[in-house]
């Protein structure tokens, strides 16, 4: 380790770039993992140390940050370090203490209650190329159980890289633990519904979705699959483990039912209250916690006594595991613990519930649950709670889902489409789909109104067909998503960034928040305004980067380097695919995601040479298939890695080459003529609509 330390304070360069900070009085320090921080042993770093230089007790100097450490408590006067990048006014300094105006922020614990916008904690990366990260607060978390740590007044961790956003990630996640594999199927389609289904409708709703040919991969049982008429003396209904028979009357018949359909299940539960004497569990769970049956008495929630945690996994959660639930949705949003001696319950939920199910999945664990803090992406996936049903709402999400990259939180599900208030809007309801299929989950939600339900073939004809080939087109991205989902876990880098992590030096990459990297190939920039009635289309300005870059629906070519309006009309939304881009599609994609599909279409998309691993997981095996395009040849090769033997013996691998040169200007006479067919369009609005065609249409 690389230590620099005194009595009351110690310094560790982690690496040329992150330096750990720590006071205490004592002169004890904390050695351990915690909640937050998993490794620190980086390696050998070359550093110069100075002593009382200039009036400083200590400097400490690499060629990316100048540690100033002048004595006594840390302050803003005592403490300030110099990151070596020219982006201020001056230079780049850090007063210990102080905020990072400049700081682009990371996200929040939940939307719950927000129509709109919502200020966000801070993240790892800033335009001034410095962040600090409070540790102090955190609990030792040492073969998995939270212990208290030894007291310090500050614990903390400088980040100096710069405005290189990768980097400073990929050694984020490699302080603070990566982010797990999550399953495929979990990438698919999600239907979720806080309703009154019957065991009966909810496989009848089940089997329009396949009549339809719609793919759902995750169905989500919200609180009424569990008893909520429950008598006074036990308090609230919003706890239950015990299965409501009335509504559910066979839930192993039910469960066999859907895994026979493909589909995998989750059920809510709020586990505030407890286990009470009213649940089928009681007498188990009573007896393994010695409670007084004949008096009722429950057993607290307290995960901070593994008794109780035990007999909480053991006694209720696993006999309807073994009926055949996948996985938990923890609906936690109690606060914070009231004794400081604790861990904070969230925290714990995460953490435990994640663990179990990875053991009893052989490691392809999966948990829906609240953003607990820094550290939290150990435990996905993310629920951002119960969001308003507003075009307010949506705006802010692409902008609030890309950001949350910057504190290592990539997996975000959100409410697709909005759970409450608002109002009924066919256009809301579509373009928020749409917004989901380019999202790290696609999860379609919403309560029990009859007016705010996302089944498809419940809006109009034209929003119907639309919404049912967007969800076609999520099953059919699986590949590309689980090879984002692979370099998320093992390279370090997210599915969406916000365009800066790859532009970092490019004034739009700020300005366009909205609009977010997706994957390797491509970049999305999400309808969020309701359609021009005149023109039958929805508009988004877009900064497209140097380069050449296509549509993803269409095949059109544009030039980059601009700013643009582009019209959509309900079809399709902003998706550009980079020169050279290779984005492979699941033929099969009405199958359980977790089978690996017979047959991949691939998409190229022309103007240079490129190579694209696709990477595809069964369990804990991983296969990869290398594509190789040449531009001059127009030819796309491969070669396989698959070393467990995991992939279909009979994959066919079609290609599809995209928009060569000579039908480039059919496609834009194509494109024109689509757009203008509108009912009784006026001359007003048709030359509307040719000034929103980019002006790239006449760059073949």
């Amino acid at each position: 380790m690389n230590i620099v330390q005194g009595a009351y304070y110690r310094f560790t360069v982690i690496t040329n770039k992150l330096c750990r900070v720590e006071y205490s009085k004592t002169g004890k320090f904390e050695d351990r993992p915690t909640q937050f921080v998993q490794e620190r042993d980086f390696g050998e770093v070359d550093y110069t140390v100075k002593e009382n230089n200039g009036g400083h007790l200590v400097e400490i100097i690499t060629d990316s940050f100048h540690l100033y450490y002048d004595g006594g408590d840390f302050s803003a006067s005592s403490l300030y370090i110099d990151a070596k990048y020219n982006y201020g006014t001056y230079f780049s300094r850090w007063h210990f203490g102080e905020s990072d105006k400049k700081n682009l922020l990371g996200t929040v614990e939940t939307l719950d209650g927000i129509d709109g916008e919502v200020p966000l904690e801070p993240g790892i990366q800033s335009k001034d190329g410095f962040s600090y990260i409070d540790d102090t607060g955190s609990f030792v978390l040492l073969e998995d159980e939270f212990i208290p740590r030894n007291p310090q007044e500050v614990d903390g961790y400088y980040f100096a890289y710069g405005h290189d956003y990768r980097k400073a990630l990929k050694d984020f996640y490699r302080l603070s633990g990566k982010t797990p594999m999550i399953p495929r199927y979990a990438l698919g389609n999600w239907w979720s519904r806080y309703y009154k289904y019957t065991q009966e409708s909810y496989l009848q709703l089940m089997d329009r979705f396949e009549a339809e040919q719609i793919p759902i991969s995750v169905s989500v049982i919200d609180m009424d699959w569990h008893k909520t008429d429950i008598p006074e003396r036990f308090g609230s209904a919003w706890t239950g483990y015990s299965w409501n028979r009335e509504l559910f009357p066979d839930p192993v018949k039910l469960f066999e039912e859907l895994h026979s359909r493909g589909k995998h299940v989750t059920l809510n539960v709020h586990p505030a209250a407890g286990i009470r004497a009213f649940e089928d569990s009681y007498p188990a769970v009573a007896e393994r916690l010695q409670l007084d049956q004949t008096a009722e008495e429950p057993a607290i929630f307290d995960f901070s006594n593994p008794v109780f945690r035990e007999s909480y996994f053991e006694d209720v959660h696993h006999p309807i595991e073994e009926q055949g639930a996948d996985f938990w949705w923890v609906d936690w949003q109690q606060g914070d613990s009231r004794d400081k001696s604790k861990v904070e319950p969230l925290w714990a939920l995460n953490h435990y519930h994640f663990l179990d199910n990875s053991k009893r999945n052989h490691g392809d664990g999966l948990l829906l649950s609240r953003y607990a803090g820094p550290g939290s992406h150990r435990y996905p996936l993310g629920f951002s709670g119960d969001t308003q049903i507003t075009w307010a709402s949506l705006a802010f999400q692409p902008y609030f889902t890309a950001t949350a990259t910057n504190i290592g939180y990539t997996w975000w599900s959100h409410d697709i489409g909005g759970h409450y208030k608002g109002s009924y809007d066919a256009q809301l309801s579509l373009r928020w789909l749409q917004f989901g299929v380019f999202s790290p989950i696609n999860r379609l939600h919403s309560y029990d109104n009859p007016f705010v339900g996302k089944e498809p073939w419940s809006f109009p004809i034209q929003i119907e067909r639309a919404m049912s080939n967007f969800l076609r087109l999520r099953g059919k991205l699986i590949p590309y998503l689980d090879t984002a989902n692979y370099h998320t876990s093992f390279s370090g880098q997210a599915l969406i960034e916000p365009m800066y992590y790859q532009y970092p030096d490019e004034r739009e990459a700020y300005e366009f928040s909205n609009q977010y990297l997706f994957g390797s190939e491509m970049f999305v920039a999400p309808i969020t305004t309701p359609t021009i009635e005149d023109i039958g289309m929805s508009t988004e300005n877009v900064w497209l980067p140097e380069g050449v870059w296509y549509d993803f629906f269409s095949g059109l070519r544009y030039q980059g380097g601009t700013k643009i309006k582009v019209c959509r009309d309900i079809d399709s939304i902003p998706v550009f695919v980079k020169a050279g881009g290779i984005v492979p599609l699941n033929e099969n994609y009405m199958e359980d995601p977790s089978k690996l599909p017979e047959t991949i279409s691939v998409q190229v998309f022309p103007g240079k040479d490129n190579c694209y691993s696709m990477f595809e997981h069964v369990g804990e095996h991983i296969a990869e298939t290398i594509f190789e395009y040449n531009e001059k040849s127009r030819q796309l090769t491969y070669t396989v890695n698959d070393p467990e033997n995991i992939l279909p013996e009979n994959r066919e691998i079609k290609t599809i080459i995209h928009n060569v040169e000579e039908n480039q200007n059919e496609l834009v006479k194509a494109e024109i003529m689509r757009r203008l067919q509108f009912t009784k369009m006026s001359f007003t609005a048709k030359k509307e609509v040719f000034r929103f065609l980019p002006t790239a249409f006449a760059n073949p």
